[in-house]
């Protein structure tokens, strides 16, 4: 076998390397919340199903382009253009993460969790940033970043679940609910909370918290 059918493999394998290291990764860091192995695959798999699944939950008229023909409205009237959007909540990427968070509510340490996620919504909220046509960006670095950090701050001796619960619902809460009243100037046909491409996602920046905060005790 030649060098270039030896890298061809490697490129084929390597992948299913990769991804089975973090697998394995994320499923130890998992533990930490209570999950066994097959229940992070399980949570994972929901999540990823889910995140194609979007249930709209509003649906209204926003104007697109107002007609600035001057005296128009004295000769003639020109309707706006207008479109429907729609607001829906994606499954995987808000409704599973906001459950999961909920569960691990009683198994969290409830002061170090209000104060981490509280921060959390500040930040989601300050650093969230509206695009027109698309919605609410904001980086993904960030949040788990500071969900990570708050929740080894404050919660030492169990830090995952304040990692997990801050990083998921302050994420959702500060860069997502509080900037609905935004969402009608934004142009976008659908806004999807929770989405991929329109929101940094809720869930991603839980389970990067997660993993943040575990690499001590891995």
């Amino acid at each position: 076998m030649g060098c270039f059918g030896l890298g061809i493999i490697i490129l084929l394998i390597l992948p299913i390397i990769i991804f089975l290291l973090l697998l394995n990764v994320i499923t130890i860091s998992f533990s930490a919340l209570g999950l066994s192995q097959l229940g992070a695959i399980l949570l994972l798999a929901a999540v990823l199903i889910g995140s194609m699944i979007n249930i709209p939950i509003s649906r209204r008229r926003i104007v697109l382009e107002s007609p600035q023909k001057p005296f128009s409205r004295f000769f003639f009237y020109i309707p706006p253009r207008v479109s429907t959007q729609v607001i829906a909540v994606n499954i995987g990427g808000a409704v599973i993460p906001t459950l999961f968070a909920i569960y691990l509510i009683p198994r969290s340490p409830l002061l170090p969790t209000l104060a981490a996620t509280l921060v959390l919504i500040l930040v989601s909220r300050l650093i969230a940033r509206p695009v027109p046509g698309v919605g609410i960006m904001l980086p993904g670095f960030i949040p788990p970043l500071v969900s990570a950090g708050l929740a080894i701050l404050l919660a030492r001796d169990n830090p995952a679940p304040v990692a997990f619960i801050s990083g998921t619902l302050g994420t959702l809460i500060g860069a997502d609910l509080l900037n609905w009243p935004n969402f009608k100037k934004l142009g976008a046909h659908m806004i999807s909370i929770g989405g991929a491409g329109v929101f940094d996602g809720i869930f991603l920046a839980g389970i990067l918290a997660v993993l943040i905060s575990s690499i001590p005790s891995l």
